[in-house]
């Protein structure tokens, strides 16, 4: 059962190993401009609070509401990286993605383990991820963007704002 443990998503996989278990958070850090000019790493200001959808349920969006799950309140103005660990050094194979769009190699959302392109990361090679990877060496990063004006990486890529928001899915590695 995924938790919440100090603005911390857990992901354990109790039935495989007892350190198999994937710890995310969400750093916020300023937001660069997107000029196409290359800019120093921002700073970093701690995590993003983590909600849990049930707890606001009265005061979020029905689709939020039927969805379920976490979210963070976020300004247009700030940016995110996720930080991964997990405990013991146990290998857990994260794909990460933002309106379904694969953040790792710009693909749509599957629901398997991507291998050619990779669209995973592992908690033990890779600690951050800090956005989309356009290209070899240039990122764009994880930022707050309303639905519906065309300025999400779905809406970019798909014409569609359907979805929204970070998706996640965690396949336990052998170690």
């Amino acid at each position: 059962m995924i938790t919440l443990e100090n603005n911390d998503l857990i992901i354990p996989f109790p039935e495989v190993h007892r350190e198999a278990v994937a710890r995310i958070s969400f750093q916020r850090t300023l937001r660069i401009p997107d000029d196409g000019h290359d800019y120093p790493l921002p700073p970093g200001f701690g995590d993003f609070p983590l909600l849990h959808v049930e707890d606001y349920a009265n005061r979020l969006p029905e689709k939020w509401r039927k969805r379920g799950g976490v979210f963070m309140p976020m300004y247009q103005s700030e940016a995110l990286w996720m930080s991964f660990s997990s405990h013991g050094d146990y290998p857990i194979a994260l794909q990460i993605a933002a309106g379904k769009i694969n953040a790792v190699n710009g693909e749509p959302w599957q629901e398997d383990m991507q291998f050619d392109p990779q669209g995973y990361v592992v908690t033990t090679g890779q600690p951050w991820l800090d956005g989309f990877c356009i290209e070899k060496g240039r990122i764009r990063q994880f930022v707050a963007a309303p639905l519906g004006r065309g300025e999400t990486v779905e809406e970019q890529l798909t014409g569609d704002a359907e979805f929204g928001g970070i998706q996640i899915k965690a396949w336990p590695l052998k170690p």
